[in-house]
């Protein structure tokens, strides 16, 4: 009877195979002010947008986000990735550090995170960066930092680390992201978000699958069954 007993398992077992998904909310201004990051206001500008189950299935496995912001000065800006009660740091104030209070004077971002980047976004300047139209631009790591952006400039770490995309691994994504980003140093002129998206890539999911698998299952389940009446048949003779 043990042997019987395995069997629904090995059949379950061959009759899976595997589902990912990707998808990307994105924004896009649509309208010359709708984007503006209040200038000197910590109250900042968020936009949220919806992913179902329908959209995207599975668990989180990455996630990049892509953020095109014109204008401003780049060491005034914070921003925040969150969902589900995570939240990850992706700019907290470029530059800031016990050495410079003002952080990087550059303007705008037409930039990539993600926690695969070599350098973190806090201190690019040190890492020959690349502009595009003003722009910084390429790949980069979030830059971690759960401090508060209006805390002293010694406070403020070259290299935070803290919190990064991989935090996210694991849930579900369907449901409501947020993208918050404020200008909290008066001056420095106005900063615009242009364009975001969050592309979310999720692990293979378990589905039913007949056809091939399932007949090479029924057929173990064969074999299994003779091997069980050949062993009662020797007890009994």
């Amino acid at each position: 009877m043990k042997t019987r007993k395995l069997i629904p398992a090995l059949v379950l077992g061959c009759s899976i195979s595997a589902q990912a998904g990707t998808y990307d909310p994105t924004y896009s201004s649509g309208f010359a002010n709708s984007g503006d990051i209040p200038i000197g206001n910590t109250a900042g500008w968020s936009d949220s947008e919806t992913v179902t189950s329908s959209e995207v299935s599975g668990t989180i496995s990455s996630i990049t986000v892509n953020l095109d912001i014109t204008g401003g000065y780049n060491g005034n800006l914070y921003g925040y990735l969150e969902y589900d009660g995570v939240l990850v740091t992706l700019l907290n104030r470029v530059g800031v550090s016990s050495s410079s209070a003002f952080g990087y004077s550059d303007s705008g971002f037409n930039i990539t995170f993600s926690s695969t980047a070599a350098n973190n976004i806090h201190s690019y300047q040190n890492y020959s960066p690349i502009y595009g139209s003003g722009q910084l631009t390429g790949t980069w790591a979030p830059d971690g930092n759960t401090i508060s952006p209006i805390s002293p400039a010694a406070d403020f770490n070259a290299n935070p680390g803290g919190t990064g995309l991989t935090s996210f691994n694991g849930l579900n994504p369907d449901g409501t992201w947020t993208l918050f980003l404020a200008d909290v140093v008066s001056g420095g002129g106005q900063a615009q978000v242009a364009s975001y998206g969050v592309d979310i890539t999720t692990v293979p999911v378990a589905v039913p699958e007949p056809g091939g698998l399932l007949s090479a299952g029924l057929f173990l389940l064969g074999i299994l069954l003779r091997k069980d009446r050949a062993r009662k048949g020797g007890h009994s003779a």
